[in-house]
């Protein structure tokens, strides 16, 4: 019989490495594109590559990994709207996007996914009831990245035609 230990060590990594690449992912899609591109709504809805990876950064690894899995001060005091940061050229905000993922990976390698988050924000700033453990605010994490690596996606093949992944 498994050890439940080991199991849940092995859903763990596979979670995280699953993370890792849906972040490669979202890099790999703007990778090349110039600053005019990077700020230009392409979408009906009007957001930008670089208002979409300041989103991340802001909005899922500063929130969720180092403020709500973390407890960590310095995400909890910078928390803001990410759709709505300043204006920054995409060299900048891939750069800020790389820097929370750097600090997310050392928050995460200090959790355990197991334990309930160390930080739930108050209902003005997130209504809903707390996660239960640091795996479903992972899952929220892998989602959201995976989903807007998807929209970045479309996003390049709009402006150069390439493609990340094209099943034949």
């Amino acid at each position: 019989m498994t050890d439940p230990r080991t199991a849940a060590a092995g859903v763990d990594a596979s979670l995280l490495a699953h993370l890792a690449s849906a972040r490669a992912h979202v890099l790999r899609a703007v990778d090349g594109l110039p600053d005019d591109v990077m700020g230009r709504a392409l979408v009906p809805s009007g957001w930008t590559p670089t208002q979409l990876l300041n989103h991340l950064a802001f909005d899922d690894e500063m929130f969720w990994i180092s403020a709500v899995l973390g407890g960590d001060d310095r995400a909890i005091s910078g928390l803001h709207n990410g759709w709505a940061s300043t204006p920054m050229t995409g060299a900048e905000a891939i750069n800020i996007y790389r820097r929370e993922i750097a600090r997310s990976d050392e928050i995460l390698a200090g959790v355990d996914l197991a334990a309930p988050p160390r930080w739930w924000p108050p209902a003005s700033v997130f209504d809903a009831p707390p996660m239960s453990d640091g795996r479903e605010v992972l899952f929220r994490v892998l989602a959201e990245t995976s989903v807007h690596a998807g929209h970045l996606d479309i996003v390049r093949e709009f402006i150069d035609g390439h493609q990340d992944l094209v099943v034949g």
